[in-house]
């Protein structure tokens, strides 16, 4: 194992050698649950599934924790907007954000904590930092002390001297400094509170992840991951807190996924171009979803448009089709029995993954496997040589396992996959099937009158509905053309 990470700690890819050898112990934060997932949030979720698929085939011990904020000011605003209780709205989101993610085929975490179900190990964080001096309480809140830790800003690369107040803090005349942030705060009436030391309260958002992350993997872990929205300031308050209050580093690597663009557009509510993941599952295959997340180097930005969500699809689709057709080439029976020789494909596309999780780079060498089967398939006919036939069944074996183990794709039996997909595209076609079936088997008896005049005029007439005709030594088969 060769892995190397770009790590935003040090701005450069790095070794990756874990603390413990063979184990990996790895944190991501998760959403703040007052809204339905987008395609943003999909984005950093898929990525690290992936990531955490990867190390899990590599042969590590992975320990995997993703969290969910369920209590905020963003949840408790919404909360008062729709009339419903803060703690209960944030479980009905985090429902939809499995609902979401399952639709994904994102894999569960080792530990999905939540804020709310370590409020005594934040409580006792805070104690720590106060009795260190890192910390104070005003009027039943809790501020972290930024100037107390010398090395606030090695995350992001900001000193404090160089940051303007209220640049992205709230002005607070009670605060030693501007840029001190909130470990508790005093509960105004009505919001869902806890009894502390410093009063009836709830969290700040970024002790949060200390603290989850110190019960769950300990004081020191492997890699701590989010979106690249997070390094300043939730990021860096977390080293500060950890950091200052036990004493030695937090996690080893940091490791940032890059932002969804819509159109070429930054995504915002402003622009009203935000995207919710159940809205695009319901014209986009999931899996072509996430090819599309994955068709970028997860540190890149990545657009997303109607075209780029169709040359997905035609993606996936060729990557279904080649399945199909090496099955029907070699037969079940073979597939079923046969041994798989050496496999060159995974070891490449692991080759790729290895270089700081290259998903765009894996995927260029699945689809060049892609060619290279087609192309064997086209030469040989039906005398394939022993050769080429061991060739097909490591390719298709390859294009699986990186497909279901890694890239979280291919979980449909081929003939299914493209039956669904001509049952999706007939429900948005508004194409009336049985009218296809007529024209096809009125084509099928012109040419078998060999009026091939009458044929190509139903040819023709398919193909301006969109209609693809692929005639075999089976009769002929319909499917909507890429």
């Amino acid at each position: 194992m060769s892995i190397r990470i770009f790590n935003t700690l040090s701005g450069k890819k790095e070794p990756f050698e874990p603390l413990e050898n063979g184990r990996v112990r790895m944190y991501v934060c998760g959403p703040t649950v007052y809204d339905y997932c987008h395609i943003g949030h999909a984005r950093s979720v898929v990525v690290f599934d992936v990531i955490a698929r990867f190390l899990k085939a590599s042969g590590l011990d992975l320990t995997y924790v993703r969290n969910f904020t369920d209590i905020d000011d963003k949840i408790i605003k919404r909360a008062e907007e729709v009339n419903k209780d803060p703690l209960a709205l944030a479980e009905e989101f985090i429902q939809a954000f499995y609902t979401d993610m399952d639709a994904l085929y994102v894999q569960r975490a080792d530990f999905e904590p939540k804020v709310t179900e370590y409020i005594p190990q934040i409580q006792k964080l805070v104690s720590r930092l106060i009795d260190k001096g890192q910390a104070y309480p005003v009027e039943g809140d809790v501020y972290y002390a930024v100037e107390t830790f010398e090395d606030y800003g090695k995350l992001s690369g900001r000193k404090l001297e160089d940051m303007e107040a209220g640049a992205r803090v709230e002005v607070d005349t009670r605060k030693r400094n501007p840029f001190d942030f909130a470990l508790w705060k005093s509960a105004k009436p009505g919001e869902p509170s806890w009894k502390s030391p410093w009063g009836m309260g709830r969290p700040g958002w970024h002790i949060e992840c200390s603290a989850m992350s110190g019960e769950l993997l300990g004081e020191t872990f492997d890699i701590h991951g989010g979106g690249k929205d997070l390094i300043f300031p939730h990021h860096e308050n977390e080293i500060a807190q950890s950091e200052g209050a036990y004493g030695r580093p937090f996690a080893k690597y940091w490791i940032h996924n890059g932002f969804v663009n819509i159109n070429q557009e930054k995504m915002s509510k402003s622009l009203g171009n935000f995207l919710m993941i159940r809205d695009v599952l319901k014209s986009c295959h999931p899996e072509a979803v996430r090819l599309f997340l994955l068709s970028s180097q997860y540190r890149s930005p990545i657009d997303f448009s109607d075209a780029a969500m169709e040359e997905a699809n035609a993606r996936m689709e060729r990557l279904y089709a080649l399945i199909k057709r090496v099955e029907d080439t070699l037969g079940a029976d073979a597939i079923d029995t046969e041994k798989v020789p050496d496999r060159p494909c995974w070891n490449r596309f692991c080759e790729a993954m290895e270089d700081d999780f290259n998903t765009a780079r894996g995927l260029a060498v699945l689809f060049e496997t892609v060619r290279h089967l087609n192309g064997l398939m086209d030469k040989g006919g039906e005398h394939l040589s022993e050769k080429d036939r061991k060739i097909l069944l490591s390719g298709r074996a390859d294009i699986l396992n990186i497909g279901q183990q890694i890239l979280g794709i291919l979980h449909e039996a081929p003939h299914a996959y493209f039956e669904n997909l001509r049952r999706r595209n007939l429900e948005h076609s508004g194409i009336d099937p049985e009218q296809i079936e007529e024209m096809v088997a009125a084509r099928i008896r012109a040419r078998t009158d060999k009026d091939w005049q009458n044929a190509d005029k139903i040819r023709d007439q398919l193909e301006a509905l969109g209609i693809q005709l692929e005639d075999g030594p089976d009769g002929t088969e319909w499917k909507f053309k890429e």
